[in-house]
């Protein structure tokens, strides 16, 4: 009976290869019991961080280059050592994503080689076969590149990119895919140009490759994974989001990063009826939302999502949308509504009636309205503090112009803040890419076809482990 058992199951999991992993998946999703308890956390660290650099002020005339307010900032920038201890970065995260390890206590890997010409066999030295290495890596460049991918780029569990010192454009198919892993951190990076690709064999670890379908064209795709942390990024002009976190993915921050030129900027949850998705926690801190956005910062479904400390310069649409009840707890953000008299809300429930969406956990606390812009609230007792939203009183939002002050890449090519190199290159770390087009983040805007894709090909691991479930599950059904 469990021999056929095995077989048949083993058939369907052929058949829906990406479903089936996912639901093998799922026992590692776990989300945090009491999101509240990290939100009001969050909200501590930025306090005591601005508290920190009023009382520097007080205190001293030279204000300290390291004490901006900014909690994840303050904690590596202010190390002077930091370019020798760069795996120090790991411990700063906040929010969601805060147990991220990267590729901590791991080998520094060296990435020597910019092209990637071979998605199933890359060469030693270069991103792609770094990032489908198993052991933990934190990986750096010591010279400006320009990778253009042929393939999306898919990672193996516990990576660090850590781009401080170089100017690291990453563009072409695909880009990143983070699909049934964790603890990945990605540092100081630029993204953009990013476009369909697929119908191809890919290599997602020494030991496997697999043929992809056509992929979104995503910047940052992640699937079925967890303890991920995206900070100080510059993201642009990708063919699908720019960020999107679907199928049950949890243990999220995006923070840091300087997002322009796109139309839907970022997804979070797969669909309104996907339940696991009610699992999602996602911590987006101290962002700056820029010019040519048009809307989802972020579309939210299902899921606690914790906006905090953002500064919202533009959008063309609205800002923060939702449907399938998801909470979203605003704090201490600056929203700026466009001069379009019919843009000036923040929220959009999206294609669904009041009647339903009126007890949806909504919340804005100490949010800046500017040019008009106003936040619609939800949710039972909407007159008073809601405390499944409510974390503390958020104090910061009045600093949010040094909160957010150098969001997006920083140093060599980036928006301001020279950092350390890690080493000597052909350009001597120094800005030089050229005037490639692909060099820069300026694109204009275009939409995107929101289909969510699966893999297909099923890893092997997972026949062996249906077979072990099934023979343990069978003895005890029979007692049932």
């Amino acid at each position: 009976m469990s021999q056929w058992t095995c077989i048949v199951l083993i058939s369907l999991l052929s058949s829906f290869s990406s479903l089936g992993r996912a639901m093998f998946n799922r026992t590692a999703l776990i989300p945090h019991p009491n999101p509240e308890e990290v939100a009001q956390e969050v909200q501590r660290r930025v306090n005591a961080s601005v508290s920190r650099r009023q009382t520097l002020q007080l205190t001293q005339d030279d204000q300290s280059n390291c004490l901006t307010g900014n909690p994840i900032d303050d904690c590596w920038k202010c190390d002077p050592d930091w370019s020798n201890n760069r795996q120090g970065l790991a411990d700063c995260a906040i929010g969601f994503g805060q147990y991220a390890m990267g590729g901590k206590n791991g080998e520094y890997y060296v990435v020597t080689d910019s092209s990637d010409n071979d998605a199933v066999t890359p060469k030693p030295g270069t991103l792609r076969y770094a990032v489908i290495q198993p052991e933990p890596l934190w990986i750096v460049f010591p010279t400006n590149m320009h990778i253009k991918l042929s393939q999306e780029l898919i990672f193996n569990s516990y990576k660090t990119l850590d781009g401080r010192g170089a100017n690291v454009h990453i563009t072409g198919g695909g880009c990143v895919t983070l699909q049934y892993i964790s603890n990945i951190i990605i540092h100081n990076i630029h993204i953009h140009h990013c476009v369909q690709s697929g119908e191809a064999n890919v290599r997602s670890s020494p030991t496997h490759f697999g043929w992809r379908t056509e992929s979104d064209g995503d910047g940052i795709s992640i699937f079925g994974s967890k303890d991920i942390w995206i900070d100080h990024c510059s993201l642009s002009h990708c063919k699908d989001g720019l960020i999107d976190a679907v199928m049950g993915s949890t243990g999220i921050t995006i923070s840091n990063n300087f997002f322009s030129h796109h139309n839907e900027v970022m997804l979070l949850g797969h669909s309104d009826e996907y339940k696991p998705d009610s699992g999602m926690q996602v911590t987006i801190a101290f962002n700056h939302f820029g010019e040519k956005l048009v809307q989802r910062m972020p579309r939210c479904r299902r899921g606690y999502i914790h906006v905090v400390n953002n500064d919202f310069t533009q959008w063309e649409m609205y800002a923060i949308g939702g449907s399938g009840s998801p909470t979203i707890n605003s704090q201490g953000n600056r929203y700026t509504a466009p001069f379009d008299h019919n843009a000036k809300e923040v929220t959009k429930r999206v294609e669904t009636g009041e009647g339903e969406w009126r007890d949806w956990n909504w919340r804005s606390e100490g949010d800046i309205m500017v040019n008009g812009a106003f936040f619609v609230a939800s949710g039972q007792g909407v007159e008073v503090k809601y405390e499944k939203a409510y974390s503390v009183e958020p104090k910061s939002a009045v600093l949010i112009d040094h909160l957010v002050m150098h969001a997006g890449v920083l140093g060599v090519g980036g928006r301001d803040n020279n950092l350390g190199k890690w080493g000597t290159g052909p350009n001597g770390g120094e800005a030089g890419l050229g005037t490639d087009d692909d060099y820069t983040d300026d694109y204009s805007g275009t939409g995107r076809n929101n289909m969510n894709r699966y893999d297909a090909a099923l890893s092997s691991i997972f026949i062996p482990m249906t077979c072990l479930l099934i023979s343990f599950t069978l003895p005890l059904t029979s007692l049932l």
